[in-house]
């Protein structure tokens, strides 16, 4: 028998929280790994179905869940998912125009490209180490990562892998790192320091 609740509380980086019965019913206990389907992830107040069972110290929690999605909510996730995969693209190659047409440095191309698959590697290993219950990465680590070269594969990572992409903290912070990112690049294809790059290359 399949009941109904609401998730009351959610630790998304430890991958478990509390599901309160809809109705009458003391709170039950989730793990992400009970989730049929963990894309999208489970935040608070969703409501989500789930089976009822006991964990092995007898304890009530749940299994088999899924959360309750509407078509609407989906289509805006993949609007969201793709602006962020163009904005990603559009970046990069202002960067390849920046590199062949403005003369800038051609290892400012090469280090967004190698570091932006570097980040993505790093997201795909903190959602498996997530997955799993295992050690996950800083989430400082991620946003260096972003800042010095990796914003285009923090981008593409966050839609493609459904991580790191709701936490609202996270995000203030990641996007610090994009304006950051943003105003070095600008202020390294000023003519003064294309002219000097190009000179010491």
């Amino acid at each position: 028998m399949r009941t109904k609740g609401k998730v009351s509380s959610w630790n998304d980086e430890k991958g478990y929280g509390f599901i309160e019965p809809i109705g009458r019913g003391k709170r039950i206990f989730i793990h992400i790994n009970a989730f049929t389907n963990r894309s999208p992830r489970p935040e608070v107040n969703q409501i989500v179905t789930y089976a009822l069972s006991t964990d092995k110290q007898g304890r009530p929690c749940a299994e088999k869940a899924a959360l309750a999605v509407d078509r609407l909510s989906q289509q805006t996730k993949k609007s969201s998912g793709l602006f962020s995969i163009v904005g990603a693209s559009i970046f990069l190659l202002l960067v390849a125009v920046a590199v062949f047409t403005l003369k800038a440095p051609l290892v400012i191309l090469a280090v967004y490209l190698v570091v932006s698959l570097i980040t993505f590697i790093a997201y795909a290993l903190d959602k498996s180490a997530a997955l799993k219950g295992n050690r996950r990465t800083p989430e400082s680590t991620l946003h260096m990562l972003s800042l010095f070269g990796g914003l285009p594969g923090a981008l593409i990572a966050q839609q493609k892998l459904r991580h790191k992409s709701k936490k609202q903290s996270f995000r203030s912070a990641f996007w610090l790192t994009v304006i950051a990112n943003c105003g070095a690049f600008v202020w390294l294809l000023t003519p003064k320091r294309v002219d000097y790059a190009a000179v010491c290359t």
